[in-house]
């Protein structure tokens, strides 16, 4: 018992010690959400927000004069939360149409990401779209793709069957073992997995490349501030000769 109640004073002194904390800091707070896409942001094995594009969106928060809270979310709950305001910011992908209402974008480019279609070297190069039609096509579980990609996959006169699954990993492998006959995926993701996997390279055609820049909900207090001072601290970072690159 005295062990027990030592342990609940420190945990209070140590709450006290944080909620003091807090009070003292005059920076606004953001609320910075997220999905899992590693390397750019994940969850690591303690669940803490982890990834090269959430540290990057820390920074210049910091720069700007902000406090970040970020948090992961299914990829539907963060559009949620940004269409309503409770996700003030998410380091992503614009051109969302669900959310072309509800957001702003920054001025300034992150960096971009590039979507592939992959296929097993006993595979001649497709064409596109019509050497899906009747295949079977990988996809990660809780993405979502662009409109063309979308009225592809969705085309009944194409009969694409789509295998779904929850990791990189796990998709390679379901193509490895012909669960699949193309993967469609990001290709950082991806070369991370295969490196893990001892794989060699695959073969593949190249989609799109999308910008990542900074989403902005509509609703977040002082919206229009926050994303003009993203880019600003952005681009102060960068004439001051800091490295702002994503892998």
């Amino acid at each position: 018992m005295p062990q027990l109640l030592c342990l609940m004073l420190l945990a209070a002194l140590y709450c006290g010690n944080c909620i003091a904390a807090n009070a003292n800091d005059p920076r606004p707070v953001v609320q910075v959400g997220f999905y899992e896409f590693p390397p750019y942001s994940y969850s690591d094995s303690q669940g803490r927000p982890q990834g090269a594009i959430l540290k990057l969106s820390e920074r210049l928060l910091e720069h700007a004069g902000y406090r970040a809270q970020v948090r992961s979310y299914p990829s539907a709950r963060l559009y949620n939360g940004l269409e309503e305001g409770s996700v003030h910011v998410w380091p992503g992908a614009p051109g969302k149409v669900a959310l072309r209402e509800h957001t702003l974008e920054s001025r300034t480019t992150l960096g971009e990401i590039v979507l592939n279609l992959y296929f097993r070297r006993d595979t001649l190069m497709p064409r596109l779209p019509e050497d899906l039609k009747g295949r079977g096509v990988i996809v990660i579980n809780g993405y979502t793709y662009w409109q063309g990609i979308n009225q592809i996959l969705e085309d009944p006169a194409l009969a694409i069957q789509q295998h779904r699954t929850g990791t990189h990993t796990a998709a390679l492998e379901m193509l490895q073992r012909r669960r699949g006959d193309f993967l469609l995926d990001y290709q950082t993701p991806v070369d991370q997995a295969r490196t893990r996997l001892g794989m060699s390279e695959l073969p593949y055609v190249e989609l799109q490349r999308i910008p990542m820049k900074w989403i902005v909900s509509r609703h977040a207090p002082g919206a229009e501030a926050l994303r003009d001072a993203l880019d600003r601290a952005y681009a102060e970072l960068q004439a001051a000769g800091e490295d702002l690159s994503l892998p």
